[in-house]
């Protein structure tokens, strides 16, 4: 018999723990390889973990509700098979290499040392993580305001992400007191009927984030209606045949889409991030794409390499995408990294919208519902009234770094390249 740690893995490019949320098998299971094993909590998603070899699961070495850094062991797996490898390692020997990883992933950080002012648990035996606690440090939060920070992690616990919004509202708060307009919360009365509805983790993570997000870009929305005939004509053309041959359901969202990267490349200054006083001009086009979850929540998984995708490609990633979505099985890699945002408020019957951006973005487009509206077609003969299928997009941008010469350019290009739509094109 051979012995296998199964470890805490990478998810996400700045991801350094995970916080296990539940072992969906017990001590004695048989697993299979690729099998989910627990679920775990990261700053950007709740994932399932599967197990990198089948075998029997020997030993739990963390628990519910544990912070354990990427690369540490959390579970032993005896398999089949001559056992070369090392002894099954003791508890302590386990969290001997959990500390020393979690050590190595602070150094290649650079973070400072952590203050011996803040506690890993505060009063309420919330707890603090390494990370946490030195931004707090660095930051000058004490331990009595640290205590008051909103945490959208498992039991309340304070993420990278609620320190970032909390900052943000700090900053933004303490320029309106130095102003002499401090804030005053608006008194909320309850009535005896009323209900009470406490946010669930995913909404107190989207509140704090759009919050940020109008904290730090000033949102400005150009909006354009865009002549959808042609493409309505080629869709309703083509669908059948993208089911027989592809195996996919051809919706507006992928042709939209390839609008938008087109008129991203023709502007690139709106692929951009910024960082203090630099910009940063990103090489790929990676599209976020706003998914409703059957919960009310909101999440936006995103397309990599848009800009190397055909129709068929994003059609493929849109429709993939989405249902993984709906269903909790999207990685945390397919969380991060997006350059911009397409948000469909057409599917709920919304004709335009304003939508907020998604940092550390700068632009973000809303797609309209389809309607059909009468219009002036010009001919050579003169012009005549008709039906046509009409659409508006709502671009929002950041009025810091994108001006309304180029957010009013790059959304009028995407109606061109879709009013010009070739009906002609095949799968």
């Amino acid at each position: 018999m051979a012995v296998v740690e199964l470890v805490m893995p990478k998810m996400g490019e700045s991801v350094m723990e995970g916080t296990i949320l539940t072992w969906l098998k017990e001590v004695g299971d048989v697993i299979e390889e690729d099998e989910s094993v627990l679920e775990v909590a990261t700053d950007k998603v709740d994932t399932e973990i599967p197990s990198t070899t089948a075998g029997v699961l020997q030993k739990i070495l963390a628990n519910d509700g544990d912070v354990v850094p990427v690369g540490a062991p959390i579970a032993v797996i005896q398999t089949e098979g001559d056992d070369v490898g090392s002894p099954e390692p003791t508890e302590k020997e386990s969290v001997d290499k959990a500390n020393e990883i979690l050590n190595e992933a602070k150094e290649l950080v650079s973070t400072p040392e952590i203050s011996e002012k803040i506690e890993k648990k505060g009063l309420t035996d919330r707890f603090y993580s390494p990370l946490v606690r030195n931004m707090a440090k660095e930051e000058k939060i004490s331990f009595d305001e640290l205590e008051k920070v909103p945490g959208t992690g498992k039991d309340n616990r304070v993420t990278k992400r609620d320190m970032i919004a909390y900052l943000e509202t700090r900053k933004k708060s303490t320029s309106v007191r130095a102003n002499g307009q401090a804030p005053k919360p608006m008194p909320v009365s309850i009535d005896g009927g009323d209900e009470i509805i406490e946010m669930d983790r995913m909404r107190k993570m989207i509140a704090e984030r759009m919050v940020a997000s109008k904290a730090i870009s000033p949102h400005v929305t150009s909006f354009v209606e865009a002549d959808m005939t042609r493409v309505v004509k080629w869709r309703a053309k083509m669908k059948s045949v993208f089911m027989e041959q592809a195996g996919q359901s051809l919706t507006y969202t992928p042709i939209i889409i390839e609008a938008i990267v087109n008129a991203i490349k023709d502007f690139p200054m709106i692929n951009i991030q910024v960082d203090g006083d630099r910009i940063i001009r990103k090489k790929s086009i990676n599209i976020g794409l706003a998914v409703a979850l059957p919960t009310g929540n909101l999440i936006v998984p995103v397309i990599h390499g848009a800009d190397q995708l055909n129709l068929l490609g994003l059609t493929k990633a849109v429709n993939d995408l989405a249902r993984r979505a709906r269903e909790n099985q999207l990685k945390p890699d397919e969380l991060s990294g997006g350059t911009f945002t397409v948000s469909n408020v057409g599917s709920f019957g919304n004709v335009m919208g304003t939508p907020i951006i998604m940092q550390p973005q700068v632009a973000i487009m809303a797609l309209g519902a389809i309607q059909k509206k009468p219009a002036v077609i010009e001919t050579p003969d003169g012009d005549l009234i008709g039906i046509r299928h009409k659409m508006f997009l709502s671009h929002s941008y950041d009025h810091r770094v994108v001006d309304g010469a180029l957010g009013g350019q790059l959304v009028r290009k995407v109606a061109d390249y879709l009013e010009q739509f070739d009906v002609d094109r095949g799968i």
